[in-house]
């Protein structure tokens, strides 16, 4: 099974791949998504759109899985991510994906087994669940991302829906 995970954003929206087989993980790929600061709202949603659309012809994963959207410090930042994430999940809804979502407290606890864990422990632990994936992880984005398909690896098989 092809896992997609995906770490929303206006500004950098990470994307990660992994094939999960039995028990083990193996890496696929991973990349960062970026809108044009200069566009209009909507032009940059459209673009975080074909991206991925763009990713998900490519790959053909076969489920999705997105971290939630959490409260920011400055609304305005808040209100630009929920319309970047809403863009995103109607990308892969259109795609015909199944959507997974994941609180980041629960992905930094399924993959470190804590839930405060900082970007750099969450993308340590990554690289060495999916040792190919070190040359490939360009920045936090994309590991945060690899970190989502593997959390929704972990409680898809806890609720039997993979094996």
């Amino acid at each position: 099974m092809l896992i997609l995970g995906v770490d929303p954003g206006l500004q950098r929206t990470g994307w990660g791949i992994i094939r999960k087989e039995g028990s083990n993980l193996k890496f696929i790929g991973c990349g960062t998504l970026l809108s044009d600061s200069k566009l209009p709202l909507p032009a940059r949603l459209f673009q975080l759109h074909e991206a991925l659309l763009e990713i998900i012809t490519h790959h053909k994963p076969d489920v999705s899985a997105v971290e939630e959207t959490f409260v920011n410090v400055n609304p305005a930042s808040t209100l630009k991510l929920g319309q970047a994430r809403g863009a995103i999940l109607m990308t892969l809804s259109l795609a015909g994906l199944p959507v997974h979502e994941y609180s980041a407290t629960n992905v930094k606890k399924t993959v470190t087994g804590s839930g405060r864990a900082e970007k750099e422990q969450v993308q340590a632990l990554v690289e060495m669940l999916m040792p190919t994936s070190k040359a490939h992880i360009k920045g936090p984005d994309a590991a945060d991302a690899l970190a989502i398909a593997i959390c929704h690896s972990s409680h898809a098989v806890m609720s039997g829906v993979l094996k």
